[in-house]
């Protein structure tokens, strides 16, 4: 598949978070259920983790309620939620653009459907 699978992980990452706070794995985990085509790994959570964590955009805690080592808890922060919205606009135009190629596409193909 061409294109960037990671490009949008930070967007997910954060709108997850928006949700209530949670772990890495959690994360992941909860994209990989949710997404209709997840294709991202723990590396690219954990990347995007530490990047928003160093912006200011989530913080951090050690939740230490479970048995077993303690779990780094991240939560979205204002500055998050700005992020967050700056995301959201950029991805509706992205959309739009899309569409207009799913269209543009299909009128190409004579309206067929290769999906």
């Amino acid at each position: 598949m061409i294109g960037k699978p990671g490009r949008h992980v930070p967007a997910f990452v954060l709108l997850m978070l928006a949700e209530r706070p949670r772990y890495g794995l959690e994360i992941l985990n909860e994209l990989n259920e949710r997404l209709p085509y997840s294709r991202f790994d723990s590396a690219a959570v954990y990347k995007a983790l530490n990047k928003l964590e160093e912006n200011g955009c989530v913080s951090c805690s050690w939740d230490h309620s479970e048995s077993g080592p303690p779990k780094k808890m991240y939560a979205l922060t204002a500055s998050g939620q700005n992020t967050l919205e700056n995301f959201y606009d950029d991805i509706k135009m992205r959309r739009s653009n899309l569409d207009f190629f799913i269209k543009t596409y299909h009128a190409w193909k004579g309206g067929v459907d290769n999906e």
